[in-house]
Protein backbone atom coordinates (compact mmCIF):
# COMPACT_ATOMS: atom_id res chain seq x y z
CA UNK A 1 0.00 0.00 0.00
CA UNK A 2 1.09 3.60 -0.72
CA UNK A 3 2.56 5.31 2.62
CA UNK A 4 1.30 8.47 0.96
CA UNK A 5 -2.27 7.41 0.60
CA UNK A 6 -1.60 6.05 4.77
CA UNK A 7 -0.13 9.30 5.73
CA UNK A 8 -2.95 11.19 4.17
CA UNK A 9 -5.61 9.23 5.86
CA UNK A 10 -3.80 10.23 9.39
CA UNK A 11 -3.81 13.25 8.48
CA UNK A 12 -7.62 13.71 7.92
CA UNK A 13 -7.93 11.58 10.95
CA UNK A 14 -6.38 13.11 13.40
CA UNK A 15 -7.89 16.09 12.07
CA UNK A 16 -11.41 14.10 12.71
CA UNK A 17 -10.30 12.99 16.28
CA UNK A 18 -8.71 16.47 17.54
CA UNK A 19 -12.89 17.81 16.67
CA UNK A 20 -14.32 18.05 20.01
CA UNK A 21 -17.49 16.77 19.98
CA UNK A 22 -19.25 13.35 21.87
CA UNK A 23 -16.39 11.51 22.27
CA UNK A 24 -14.23 14.13 23.85
CA UNK A 25 -17.02 14.97 26.06
CA UNK A 26 -17.29 11.30 27.63
CA UNK A 27 -13.30 11.37 27.66
CA UNK A 28 -13.65 14.71 29.84
CA UNK A 29 -16.69 13.78 31.51
CA UNK A 30 -14.14 10.17 32.90
CA UNK A 31 -11.50 12.43 33.56
CA UNK A 32 -13.45 14.62 36.66
CA UNK A 33 -15.54 11.91 37.58
CA UNK A 34 -14.26 8.49 37.28
CA UNK A 35 -11.15 6.94 39.20
CA UNK A 36 -9.81 6.39 36.12
CA UNK A 37 -10.11 7.24 32.13
CA UNK A 38 -9.42 4.07 31.36
CA UNK A 39 -12.31 2.20 31.18
CA UNK A 40 -14.20 5.18 29.25
CA UNK A 41 -11.35 5.77 26.45
CA UNK A 42 -11.76 1.91 26.65
CA UNK A 43 -15.20 1.48 25.79
CA UNK A 44 -14.99 4.11 23.35
CA UNK A 45 -12.19 2.09 21.07
CA UNK A 46 -14.47 -0.61 20.99
CA UNK A 47 -17.28 0.99 19.58
CA UNK A 48 -14.69 2.01 16.79
CA UNK A 49 -13.49 -2.07 17.14
CA UNK A 50 -17.08 -2.71 15.89
CA UNK A 51 -17.43 -0.27 13.18
CA UNK A 52 -13.82 -1.68 11.94
CA UNK A 53 -15.23 -5.44 12.24
CA UNK A 54 -18.39 -3.98 9.77
CA UNK A 55 -16.49 -2.47 7.58
CA UNK A 56 -13.60 -5.30 6.98
CA UNK A 57 -16.70 -7.26 6.30
CA UNK A 58 -18.27 -5.12 3.79
CA UNK A 59 -21.30 -4.65 6.06
CA UNK A 60 -20.62 -1.22 6.10
CA UNK A 61 -21.32 -0.66 2.62
CA UNK A 62 -24.61 -1.99 2.77
CA UNK A 63 -25.78 0.28 5.61
CA UNK A 64 -24.36 3.33 3.80
CA UNK A 65 -26.54 2.53 1.05
CA UNK A 66 -30.02 2.12 2.54
CA UNK A 67 -31.18 5.55 3.52
CA UNK A 68 -33.88 4.54 6.46
CA UNK A 69 -30.86 2.17 8.22
CA UNK A 70 -28.90 5.11 8.24
CA UNK A 71 -31.59 7.25 9.51
CA UNK A 72 -32.44 4.62 12.18
CA UNK A 73 -28.59 4.35 13.20
CA UNK A 74 -28.19 8.17 13.38
CA UNK A 75 -31.64 8.97 15.28
CA UNK A 76 -30.55 6.47 18.12
CA UNK A 77 -27.32 7.98 18.09
CA UNK A 78 -28.71 11.54 18.25
CA UNK A 79 -31.23 10.50 21.27
CA UNK A 80 -28.55 8.13 22.97
CA UNK A 81 -26.35 11.44 23.23
CA UNK A 82 -28.85 13.79 24.59
CA UNK A 83 -30.04 10.92 27.04
CA UNK A 84 -26.64 11.03 28.30
CA UNK A 85 -26.27 14.50 28.20
CA UNK A 86 -28.90 15.28 30.47
CA UNK A 87 -27.42 12.11 32.62
CA UNK A 88 -24.56 14.51 32.39
CA UNK A 89 -26.24 17.61 33.88
CA UNK A 90 -28.59 15.48 36.51
CA UNK A 91 -25.19 14.83 38.41
CA UNK A 92 -22.12 17.94 37.69
CA UNK A 93 -18.85 16.89 38.66
CA UNK A 94 -18.45 18.21 42.66
CA UNK A 95 -17.02 16.90 45.95
CA UNK A 96 -19.05 13.77 45.88
CA UNK A 97 -18.21 12.99 42.16
CA UNK A 98 -15.68 10.56 43.09
CA UNK A 99 -18.25 8.80 45.18
CA UNK A 100 -20.70 9.06 43.09
CA UNK A 101 -18.44 7.21 40.08
CA UNK A 102 -17.65 4.26 42.60
CA UNK A 103 -21.56 3.38 41.58
CA UNK A 104 -20.49 2.74 38.12
CA UNK A 105 -18.29 -0.17 37.66
CA UNK A 106 -15.73 0.01 34.97
CA UNK A 107 -17.72 -2.96 32.58
CA UNK A 108 -21.00 0.39 32.93
CA UNK A 109 -18.34 2.75 32.61
CA UNK A 110 -16.44 1.01 28.98
CA UNK A 111 -20.51 0.06 28.08
CA UNK A 112 -21.68 3.79 27.73
CA UNK A 113 -18.35 4.69 26.16
CA UNK A 114 -18.88 1.76 23.85
CA UNK A 115 -22.47 3.30 23.15
CA UNK A 116 -21.02 6.92 22.31
CA UNK A 117 -18.56 6.09 19.81
CA UNK A 118 -21.09 2.90 18.25
CA UNK A 119 -23.88 5.27 17.54
CA UNK A 120 -21.41 8.23 17.04
CA UNK A 121 -22.16 10.19 13.90
CA UNK A 122 -18.73 11.36 13.25
CA UNK A 123 -18.08 7.80 13.07
CA UNK A 124 -20.81 7.12 10.75
CA UNK A 125 -18.84 10.05 8.46
CA UNK A 126 -15.34 8.70 8.93
CA UNK A 127 -16.27 4.87 7.94
CA UNK A 128 -19.44 5.40 5.95
CA UNK A 129 -17.76 8.37 3.56
CA UNK A 130 -14.53 9.26 4.34
CA UNK A 131 -12.77 5.93 4.85
CA UNK A 132 -13.86 4.45 1.16
CA UNK A 133 -12.17 7.10 -0.46
CA UNK A 134 -9.09 6.10 0.68
CA UNK A 135 -8.96 2.22 -0.33
CA UNK A 136 -7.75 1.60 -3.46
CA UNK A 137 -8.78 -2.57 -4.82
CA UNK A 138 -5.65 -2.62 -6.99
CA UNK A 139 -2.89 -1.32 -4.15
CA UNK A 140 -1.60 -4.61 -3.70
CA UNK A 141 -3.23 -5.63 -0.26
CA UNK A 142 -6.66 -7.15 -0.49
CA UNK A 143 -9.48 -4.16 0.20
CA UNK A 144 -10.24 -6.22 3.73
CA UNK A 145 -6.70 -5.88 5.17
CA UNK A 146 -6.95 -1.83 3.55
CA UNK A 147 -10.10 -1.09 5.06
CA UNK A 148 -8.73 -3.26 8.82
CA UNK A 149 -5.61 -1.07 8.52
CA UNK A 150 -7.26 2.33 8.29
CA UNK A 151 -9.49 1.21 11.14
CA UNK A 152 -6.86 0.36 13.35
CA UNK A 153 -5.09 3.18 12.84
CA UNK A 154 -7.96 5.43 13.40
CA UNK A 155 -8.44 3.85 16.87
CA UNK A 156 -4.55 3.94 17.59
CA UNK A 157 -5.50 7.86 17.37
CA UNK A 158 -8.33 8.12 19.19
CA UNK A 159 -6.97 5.98 21.84
CA UNK A 160 -3.91 8.62 22.03
CA UNK A 161 -6.11 11.63 21.99
CA UNK A 162 -8.90 10.68 24.17
CA UNK A 163 -6.84 9.85 27.16
CA UNK A 164 -4.52 12.86 26.61
CA UNK A 165 -7.98 14.36 26.96
CA UNK A 166 -9.10 12.75 29.95
CA UNK A 167 -5.93 13.23 32.13
CA UNK A 168 -5.65 16.52 31.41
CA UNK A 169 -9.16 17.84 32.20
CA UNK A 170 -8.66 15.57 35.24
CA UNK A 171 -4.69 17.00 35.98
CA UNK A 172 -5.90 20.98 35.16
CA UNK A 173 -9.86 20.88 36.35
CA UNK A 174 -9.76 18.76 39.31
CA UNK A 175 -8.48 20.92 42.16
CA UNK A 176 -10.99 23.73 40.74
CA UNK A 177 -14.00 22.12 41.61
CA UNK A 178 -16.64 25.02 40.12
CA UNK A 179 -14.10 25.15 37.08
CA UNK A 180 -14.76 21.38 37.01
CA UNK A 181 -18.51 21.20 37.55
CA UNK A 182 -18.75 24.38 34.65
CA UNK A 183 -17.20 22.24 32.25
CA UNK A 184 -18.96 19.09 33.14
CA UNK A 185 -22.38 20.93 32.41
CA UNK A 186 -20.68 21.87 29.46
CA UNK A 187 -19.69 18.87 28.09
CA UNK A 188 -23.69 17.64 28.93
CA UNK A 189 -24.98 20.76 26.97
CA UNK A 190 -22.36 19.67 24.02
CA UNK A 191 -23.62 16.54 23.66
CA UNK A 192 -27.05 17.65 23.70
CA UNK A 193 -26.93 20.25 21.47
CA UNK A 194 -24.90 17.71 19.24
CA UNK A 195 -27.98 15.30 19.55
CA UNK A 196 -30.17 17.55 18.55
CA UNK A 197 -28.99 19.38 15.65
CA UNK A 198 -28.33 15.93 14.21
CA UNK A 199 -32.07 14.66 15.28
CA UNK A 200 -33.22 17.70 13.50
CA UNK A 201 -31.00 17.16 10.26
CA UNK A 202 -31.79 14.15 9.79
CA UNK A 203 -35.80 14.05 10.39
CA UNK A 204 -35.73 17.62 8.14
CA UNK A 205 -34.14 15.77 5.58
Amino acid sequence: MDTGTVAAFLAVDLLLVCTPGADWAYAIRAGLRDRSVVPAVTGLIAGYAGHTLLAVAGLVLLVARSASLLTALTVLGAVYLMWLGCAVLARPAGPHASMEALASSPWQIMLKGAGVSGLNPKALLLYFSLLPQFISPGAGWPVAAQTGLFGVLHMASCTVVYLAVGVLARTVLQARPAAARAVTRATGVMMIVIGGILLVERLAG
